[in-house]
């Protein structure tokens, strides 16, 4: 089974393409195995179906050059932080054993991101618990914790606290938020205008990771929460290179 540095952790495709693409694509390019896991197909939204954002999001994949992505589902907007949700993801994040989970926003616009947040988080934790017994394709799991669990910045700006520099992959991140073509403008659909199929809506992508680049001396940056202190062995660590 393929283990992953970094695992990525979202409620509806294009989630972690919006939010987090140009920090997977970092460690990606790194050579590090980065995957992500979307807990539903957004079967809700107005435009586009499933099966398209299925397509979609593997067309993503590509473009991040992930080394692996599964959509686990859920039922969109009726999903639930219950214990059979949680058992699932379990199974999820026993399986890829990441280092680091990044997840939905606590709270945010949509209310599906909140709760997957959480969702995320509980799962995470009840994922090292050895006395919670799981398996995959018939055989028993091991117990695996994720020793950092990151939430990702969405429609809401929040505090971060801590911000990675993404000048270099910002126009990958780009390309990749584009694979999802049903989703975003396009003046040639006849389908409805959403909230994100605005002419602007990609712009302000742009701007919020400008602004949080800005805030780092960098010209694009993703900015993360964590619920936990973030602890460095050395001040020298909190230096970019170009600033040290």
């Amino acid at each position: 089974m393929e283990k992953l540095h970094i695992l990525a952790i979202a409620v509806h495709p294009d989630d972690v393409e919006l939010g987090v693409a140009g920090t997977l694509i970092k460690h990606a390019k790194k050579g590090q195995k980065v995957g992500i896991v979307d807990l539903t197909m957004g079967e809700l939204g107005t435009r586009g179906t499933p099966q398209l954002r299925l397509q979609e999001a593997q067309d993503a994949a590509q473009v991040m050059g992930l080394t692996v992505r599964e959509n686990l589902g859920m039922a969109d907007g009726f999903f639930r932080n219950d214990e059979e949700h949680q058992r699932k993801l379990i199974v999820y994040i026993r399986k890829y054993r990441p280092e680091i989970v990044i997840a939905n926003a606590l709270a945010d616009r949509h209310p599906d991101h909140g709760r997957a947040g959480k969702l995320i988080s509980d799962a995470c934790f009840l994922a090292g618990l050895r006395k919670i017994e799981t398996t995959y394709e018939g055989e028993p799991q091991q117990a695996w914790r994720p020793k950092r669990v990151y939430h990702m910045i969405q429609d809401r700006m929040h505090e971060p606290s801590f911000i990675v520099d993404i000048s270099d992959e910002f126009d990958q991140k780009m390309e990749a938020i584009k694979s999802y073509k049903s989703q975003f403008h396009d003046p040639s659909s006849d389908e409805p205008i959403t909230y994100i199929a605005t002419e602007g809506f990609l712009q302000q992508i742009m701007y919020r990771d400008s602004l949080m680049g800005k805030r780092i001396g960098v010209k694009y940056a993703e900015g993360f929460v964590s619920e936990n202190a973030v602890g460095v062995k050395s001040l020298d660590e909190l230096l970019l290179p170009e600033l040290a």
